[in-house]
Formats: structure tokens, C-alpha cells, sequence
């Protein structure tokens, strides 16, 4: 796996990197993509919409010609601050930095000399930048605005919700793991879970689309396309980095002394389990209790279709890899199913039919409800090879993920069978 740069980096180009390059995680770096080709597919979509006639720009008015005020110079400053604060304090701590730089950016280290240059720097920027716009009497100007020119502050809320969410319905999901740890379940670097980012993000686009005037309906429909695709190149970091997000086990492969996977019968398996039995009771109670199926490639299908077993996981979860020198040093005991792949293969095909399909539905919403359904669908499935907490019913013990998905899915079949204004029907031609 290639939990940071440096793993990446040195899988690349087979030759030792610097370890500085540990701080920049690969799982970032493919959220970053997510984010990036969600907004270049968004843009396209609500421009789409905006010729069609289903959103229209909005008035703003904004102020030119007026000098930097007190307010401005400070919040400059402090940001200025925050940011040499931050990336000085970086400088000659790689090593305790990098294993959670999340949990380094929320916390008071840092270097005070560098944030007071930054405060001076970017503070003195804005002051030269306002000067030179400065006119003898400011004017108030006018302008429209649509719905796509707004994509940065469209994205950083839903980044922003997103991650609040994510981590929230994270803490429900692992519980047992955030009552130990609170702060450290919150600000580490990995754990998110995709429903709660989805759900707190929409609350926070409904709010956004109301406040400056713009149909939340078509916004939804426009999004549809663009999150499944970042669901899925975000589902590529998971794998990438081995964050934890895989199956349960398969039992047809186990780890040799030497990290790699060897085909396993039955009393080897076993024997397995009980060579390991720390591991496996600490996460599972029992070695009884291990999830596990049995599941061997066929000869003309990679094995690594059927089983993993994520050596140099970004969580450090397994076993020690015998001779390893380093911060990620663990690999899991027997092969996973990896659920990670299989969702982002799935979810990328998903996203090229929505785009196919996205002009032939005629009402809002109906492509966004077409949206819930296939994702729900993809996550109810997969979820029967996934290690999650299990809520206990009474006579069912479903998931997080499986009841929130199930919710999707009925939500979905709602919109298509009931929704039908035929005041808002689109355009014939633009339907077709």
C-alpha cells in the first residue's frame, strides 16, 4: 500500500525517498482529485441547466474603490498568522508530524515566529491589493451572477460539510473506538463515513441554494452525476492507502512470514488464527467471532480480485512485517476482500450511466432520485463482505451504511413513482 508520498513516490521510481514527503497522504491526494472532477462535472451540468432555463443568475452588488479596512487587515493577518504558524511549526518535526498531520493542524503546535511573518506578509498583501483598487469615491457596481460561477463556494461548503458529517456518523459507526479516544477519532486523519458527508453536506447546499435564490432541485440534479464519481475515485485513496475500509476476511489466503499471500486450506487457516489470536481477539472478541468467507480466484482472475492483505496500511492495523523499518510496519494476518476496488470500479460505471442517461428524465429530481437508488443499491451489497459495527434490532442487526442506504433506495422510488409536477416538466427537446 502507499499510505503516504513517500511509499508512493518510492514505489514509482524504486529508489528511498525523502521522509518530509510522508506528510502529504494519499488518500488527500485522491480526495483532492474527487473534489476537482466532481467540480469540473458539476460546472458542466448546471451550465447545461442554465441554457436550458432552469436556473437563472442572481443580482449582486458589491463595493470597489474603497481602502482596506480594520477588519479586512485583521482577518488577513490572522490568516496569514494561522498559516506561518502551521507550516513553520512544520519544519525539523516531520517524524512526529506525519503520522497524523490532521491531528497537528487542530492542535496548538506550531511556530510562532513564522506566523507573526505571515501575519505581517499576507496582511501587508491585502493593504497593497485594496490600495490599488482605491478610487477617489467608491462606487457600488452590479452584476449577475449564475449558479456555475459560484462552484468554489459550492465546494468548499460541501468539502467542509462533508467532513463534519463524515466524522460524526464516523463516531457513531466505530463507537466503541471514539469513546476511548474522542478527539483523536475526530481529528485523525482517516475514518469518514460517506453518508454522513452526504447528508450533512445537502443540509448545508439546501441552505446555501435558498439564500441566493437558485433551485435546489436542479442543483441536487446536477450533483447526481458528479457524486459518484467522487465517491469512487474516493474509494481508489481508501485502497490506495489502506485505510480500513476493506471486506471481511477470506479465508482461502493467508499471510506467509515474508508478507506475501499463499493459498490456504482449511487447517492451515486455522492454524492461522491461532498463531495470530491476539490480533483477531482484540478486534473481534473471539476467534469464533471473525467474519470470514472462502472465496479462491479462478485461474484466469488476479487474486488480488479475491484477497488482500494491505501490507504498510495507513492504520497500522495487522501484524508486524517481519525486517520493516518504518512508521507503517503492519499487514493483516489472512487476505480481505477488497471492498474498496470493488466499489470504485462499480461507482465509476454508475457515474458513465447517470451520464448517459441524464437527459432522459423529465422532472427536478428524478435524476437525483435515480442517483439515491444506485447508491444505495451498490452500498446495501457490499456491505455483506464489509466489517462494520452491527446495530443490534431485536431480529435484524443491520449496519449504519444498510439502514441509511435502504432509506436512499425508498427515498429514490418515492421521487420517480410520486414526484411528477407537470408544471415543471423540462423541455421536450431538451428531455430527448
Amino acid at each position: 500500500m502507499y499510505p503516504d508520498f513517500q511509499y508512493l513516490l518510492q514505489a514509482l521510481f524504486g529508489t528511498d525517498m525523502p521522509e518530509w514527503l510522508g506528510i502529504f497522504k494519499t488518500f488527500g491526494l485522491m480526495v483532492a482529485t474527487a473534489f476537482i472532477a466532481a467540480a469540473y462535472v458539476l460546472v458542466s451540468e448546471l451550465k447545461r441547466k442554465e441554457k436550458m432555463g432552469l436556473l437563472s443568475p442572481t443580482l449582486r452588488s458589491y463595493e470597489v474603490g474603497r481602502p482596506a479596512s480594520a477588519n479586512e487587515l485583521l482577518v488577513s493577518a490572522l490568516l496569514g498568522f494561522f498559516l506561518g504558524y502551521k507550516i513553520g511549526g512544520l519544519f525539523g518535526h516531520w517524524a512526529e508530524i506525519t503520522p497524523n498531520p490532521m491531528g497537528y493542524l487542530f492542535s496548538i503546535k506550531g511556530n510562532f515566529i513564522a506566523g507573526i511573518i505571515g501575519a505581517l506578509v499576507i496582511g501587508y498583501a491585502k493593504y497593497v491589493d485594496k490600495k490599488k483598487q482605491e478610487l477617489p469615491e467608491p462606487q457600488m457596481k452590479k452584476e449577475l451572477v449564475y449558479p456555475h460561477q459560484r462552484i468554489t463556494e459550492i465546494v468548499v461548503m460541501a468539502a467542509f460539510g462533508g467532513l463534519v458529517g463524515a466524522k460524526v456518523f464516523n463516531a457513531f459507526e466505530s463507537w466503541d473506538d471514539f469513546v476511548r479516544d474522542p478527539a483523536g477519532s475526530l481529528l485523525s486523519s482517516s475514518g469518514l463515513t460517506f453518508y454522513g458527508g452526504l447528508i450533512v453536506a445537502t443540509a448545508i447546499l439546501y441552505y446555501y441554494s435558498r439564500k441566493h435564490k437558485f433551485s435546489f432541485r436542479h442543483l441536487c440534479d446536477a450533483a447526481a452525476p458528479a457524486l459518484m464519481l467522487a465517491y469512487g475515485i474516493g474509494r481508489f485513496g481508501c485502497q490506495f492507502a489502506g485505510d480500513g475500509d476493506w471486506g471481511i476476511f477470506n479465508s482461502a489466503y493467508i499471510t506467509e512470514p515474508d508478507g506475501m499471500l499463499k493459498v490456504a486450506t482449511a487447517p492451515e487457516y486455522r492454524q492461522k488464527l491461532s498463531e495470530d489470536s491476539l490480533y483477531f481477539v482484540s478486534n473481534f472478541g473471539s476467534i469464533e467471532q471473525v467474519p470470514q468467507a472462502r472465496a479462491e480466484a479462478p485461474g484466469w482472475l488476479p487474486r488480488w480480485l479475491f484477497g488482500m492483505n494491505y501490507p504498510h496500511n495507513v492504520n497500522n492495523d495487522g501484524v508486524p512485517i517481519a525486517g520493516c523499518m518504518g512508521q507503517y510496519c503492519a499487514v493483516l494476518p489472512v487476505a480481505v476482500f477488497p471492498t474498496p476496488l470493488y466499489e470504485a470500479f462499480t461507482c465509476i460505471g454508475l457515474f458513465l450511466l447517470i451520464w448517459a442517461v441524464r437527459r432522459r428524465f423529465k422532472y427536478p429530481l428524478h435524476l437525483f432520485g435515480f442517483y439515491l437508488i444506485l447508491n444505495g443499491l451498490e452500498r446495501f451489497f457490499v456491505e455483506k463482505i464489509r466489517v462494520n459495527y452491527k446495530y443490534d434490532l431485536g431480529f435484524i442487526h443491520p449496519t449504519q451504511a444498510e439502514i441509511i442506504s435502504t432509506l436512499l433506495v425508498i427515498a429514490g422510488l418515492c421521487i420517480l413513482l410520486f414526484y411528477k409536477p407537470a408544471k415543471d416538466k423540462f423541455p421536450e427537446e431538451t428531455a430527448a
